[in-house]
Parts: structure tokens; C-alpha cells; sequence
């Protein structure tokens, strides 16, 4: 038996020997962000402020029910031990939003420079089809032509004209 714990393997793990607790941070994270923004709103301050009250109500009034008396130390106590949780738990909430900005920002300086490749683009295509139609014949320049042909067009018939009067005449000749 001693031969056994001598040769253990070392290329397995141990086997577990304690219970372990494991929590989810992300759940915590969450957690902690709820509490962080209930902490900041009127209706927390609105709760609070109702125990502070009946709390030194009772402690100065009720004789009977006494637990603190006029210093209110428990009071402070609470007090003390809320600041201490809160604290930690608002910072948590600022890192975890912070992280977020953080990935929001990275994202839209991504898609600012895809932007500004796709206009870069743009741009110079839209160049490139200018250039283009500087090369093509436009409507203008297409009715000018035509109209010269169309001055044109009477001296070319009786050009052609003569031309067949000739060779009508003279069909030898050609």
C-alpha cells in the first residue's frame, strides 16, 4: 500500500479532496450593477430615510423597544457596514461599464474607419465615371454633329446627284 502513494502519476490530476464553490462572475457582475443602480435612485433614498426616521422614533419614544439608545451606535453600525458594501459594489459597476464603453468604442472606431474606406471608395469611383463621361459623346455634342450633317446633307445630294447623272449617261465609262 505505502508503494502506491509513492508511485502516484503525475500526469493526472488529483481527485478533489475539499469541497469547492464556484460562482459565475458574470452573475455577480450583473448582480452587483442592480444593486449599484438601485442605490441611486430616489426610491432607495426614499426607504432609507423612512428606517432612519422610525428607527430614532422608536430608540427616542418607545421605552419598551430600546435596542439603541441615543447615540444610535447600531444605527452607525449599519450605516458603517452599508458604505462598506456599497462602495466596492458601485466601483464594480463603473469597471464592468467602463468595459463595455471601452468594447463600444473600439466598435464604432471600427466602423468610422470602414466609413472612411467605403467614401474613399466612392470617391474614387465617382472620379473614375467622371473621366468616363468626359470621354462620351453627349447629348450636345451629339445634336451639334447632326445639325452639321443636316447643312451638309444638301451638297452631298447633288454631289451624288451628278455622280449618277454621270454614270447614267456614260455607262461605259466606269
Amino acid at each position: 500500500m505505502p508503494e502506491l502513494l509513492t508511485h502516484r502519476r503525475l500526469d493526472q490530476p488529483r481527485p478533489p479532496h475539499r469541497l469547492s464553490f464556484s460562482f459565475d462572475p458574470e452573475l455577480f457582475g450583473q448582480i452587483s450593477e442592480r444593486i449599484a443602480r438601485f442605490l441611486g435612485t430616489g426610491k432607495f433614498l426614499f426607504w432609507m430615510t423612512l428606517l432612519v426616521i422610525s428607527w430614532i422614533a422608536v430608540n427616542l419614544f418607545a421605552v419598551g423597544l430600546r435596542w439603541d439608545p441615543y447615540p444610535f451606535i447600531l444605527l452607525n453600525l449599519a450605516f458603517s457596514t452599508q458604505a462598506s458594501y456599497a462602495a466596492p459594489l458601485i466601483l464594480l459597476a463603473q469597471n464592468r461599464q467602463d468595459d463595455r464603453d471601452r468594447v463600444s468604442l473600439e466598435e464604432d472606431r471600427a466602423r468610422a474607419a470602414q466609413t472612411k474606406a467605403d467614401t474613399d471608395y466612392l470617391a474614387r469611383e465617382l472620379a473614375a465615371l467622371r473621366l468616363a463621361i468626359g470621354e462620351v459623346a453627349t447629348r450636345d455634342y451629339l445634336r451639334g454633329e447632326l445639325e452639321r450633317l443636316r447643312e451638309e446633307l444638301p451638297g452631298l445630294r447633288s454631289a451624288a446627284d451628278r455622280r449618277r447623272v454621270r454614270t447614267t449617261k456614260n455607262p461605259d465609262e466606269t
